[in-house]
């Protein structure tokens, strides 16, 4: 099931990696957005009670979206645009 509208045109997808697994993704829509359409919700676990937390506000100042990208840690993403063969690690 593709949470994406299907009316908007898209150039050709890509693929990323998410924990190791491939999701298809598209050149220019926000990292956050390619996880919430693949059906990602959870992307880190909060510091203190270790709850489940992904993306609350979409433009990078809550920064409950972190992850790390192609080795890089605490990158907030709702930020960050996707490119193809992006390495991203959630932490949950």
């Amino acid at each position: 099931m593709s949470l994406r509208i299907d009316s908007i045109q898209r150039g050709l997808p890509v693929t990323i990696r998410v924990n190791g697994e491939p999701i298809q993704a598209f050149p220019g829509e926000t990292l956050l957005a390619a996880l919430i359409a693949a059906g990602i919700r959870a992307l880190r676990k909060s510091p203190v009670r270790e709850e489940p937390r992904g993306g609350f506000c979409g433009m990078g100042v809550c920064r409950e979206c972190q992850v790390t990208v192609n080795g890089t840690p605490n990158i907030r993403a709702c930020m960050v645009k996707v490119e193809a063969g992006m390495e991203v690690e959630l932490h949950v």
